[in-house]
Parts: structure tokens; C-alpha cells; sequence
């Protein structure tokens, strides 16, 4: 072989194994890890007690870089502001709903002493309809802002 053939030839497949080994943006996204998307979920426990346990909200792929979870039925939508220094003594969830924390803080405290801090993006998924409940309250100095969205039925 010539040996401006040969360099030709080394050119050649040296551009092709460099363009083989290029990843889209795409495919570097699908190769990073996740942030897994997680909520808070408070519930009655059989001791009348309210309970609380992380969950994962599971997501699959929609489209190139987006995944969805289902869909939720849900019956509305609240806004809500509380004072800095809001406090609710014991009470059950009104209903099974989804509170996500918007800006501000608070927390809820469960009858075993143990507090969950809510902060901005915090995903509350409520249902411990009965029972003693919880109590809720702001912490820090500015208001609390935050989204209720009621979930339909079962």
C-alpha cells in the first residue's frame, strides 16, 4: 500500500471510530443518574397513630429527555399562605391529598416525636384520615406557601 494510501486509510477509520464513539445529549442524560422523585407519605397506622414512610413517585420515559409518572385524579387545586408562626394542634388529613411545599417552612410532628421538615419542593402525600393525627407548624420567619391538590377517590 501506498504510503499516502495507508495515511488515507488510518484517516478514515480514525474519523469513524471517533464519530462511533461521539454520545448525543441524549444519550449522556439517559446515562447520568436520576434524581428520584420522592414523597413523604403520612398514614394511620392500626394503632390509631399516624405514621410517616418515603416513597418513590415511579416515572417511565415519555419522551427523549422526559419521563412522567401516571396520572393522578385529583379534584381540585389550593393555594395556601400560612404566618411564619402558624400552629395546628392535633387533627387528622381532611382528605387523602398531595400538599408540595412552594416556599417557606414548616413542619409536622407525629405522635412519636418524630418532626418532618417541609421546605420548598417538598412532596406531602396525606392520609391519615383518622385517628390522633398530627401537628402542624411554621418554622423560620417568612410565610409558608404551599399547593393542596385534593386526590379523588379510590
Amino acid at each position: 500500500m501506498k504510503p499516502m494510501t495507508k495515511r488515507l486509510v488510518l484517516l478514515i477509520a480514525g474519523c469513524a471510530l471517533g464519530a462511533w464513539s461521539l454520545r448525543t445529549g441524549y444519550d449522556v442524560v439517559v446515562a447520568q443518574q436520576r434524581t428520584r422523585i420522592v414523597a413523604t407519605r403520612i398514614f394511620t397506622g392500626p394503632d390509631g397513630q399516624t405514621h410517616a414512610e418515603e416513597i418513590e413517585l415511579k416515572v417511565a420515559p415519555s419522551a427523549k429527555s422526559t419521563e412522567v409518572s401516571d396520572m393522578a385524579k385529583a379534584t381540585g387545586v389550593q393555594f395556601r399562605r400560612q404566618a411564619p408562626n402558624y400552629f395546628e394542634d392535633w387533627h387528622p388529613a381532611p382528605r387523602r391529598q398531595y400538599v408540595i411545599t412552594l416556599s417557606g417552612r414548616g413542619e409536622i410532628e407525629l405522635g412519636s416525636g418524630q418532626k418532618i421538615p417541609l421546605g420548598p419542593g417538598h412532596i406531602l402525600l396525606a392520609e391519615d384520615l383518622t385517628g390522633k393525627g398530627h401537628i402542624s407548624r411554621g418554622v423560620g420567619t417568612e410565610d409558608r406557601i404551599s399547593i393542596f391538590i385534593p386526590l379523588a377517590e379510590k
